[in-house]
């Protein structure tokens, strides 16, 4: 079974993060959980970088606020895809320091960017990319699609009433 690991710089950061994790239990994907501060504990964020893929993890989802250095220094070390989730923290610019840290990446090192706070989509984003060799979560990201389509079609039939 693939695994999908969520990091983030801090703690505040898991009211976030909690989305991608919920997501991913919806579509009955494994999840690890950790905090990696890029600042703070570099050692292990080397160490994590460089193993994951030794311990069966697929995609790295990496929440970061401030400047955001995270998924990107996790993405220069690691042969895994990794998804980056700018986090609107107490010390951020409105979520903007957080958003470019990730978003302008060199190349040769990509960190694929959602919106601000937008971990449910990492989530989703990270599924997607295991459904591609995985059909039971593929087939859960399709029936999710479509009840997402019901929802939509519901809601507008409601207008005509």
């Amino acid at each position: 079974m693939s695994k999908v690991a969520i990091i983030m710089g801090s703690i505040s950061d898991m009211p976030v993060m909690q989305d991608a994790i919920d997501i991913l239990k919806q579509f009955n994907v494994e999840v690890e959980v950790d905090i990696v501060s890029a600042h703070r504990t570099p050692e292990k964020l080397f160490d994590f970088s460089k193993n994951a893929h030794n311990r069966g993890i697929s995609v790295i989802i990496a929440g970061a606020g401030g400047a955001a250095h995270l998924p990107g220094m996790v993405a220069s070390m690691s042969p895994l895809p990794v998804i980056g989730v700018p986090v609107k923290s107490s010390n951020s610019i409105d979520g903007w320091d957080s958003v470019l840290s990730i978003l302008q990446m060199p190349g040769g090192v990509p960190v694929a960017t959602v919106a601000l706070n937008g971990a449910k989509n990492a989530g989703i984003l990270a599924a997607q990319i295991i459904g591609s060799h995985d059909r039971k979560v593929l087939d859960t990201i399709i029936s999710y699609k479509e009840e997402l389509k019901a929802a939509v079609n519901k809601a507008a039939e409601g207008l005509k009433k």
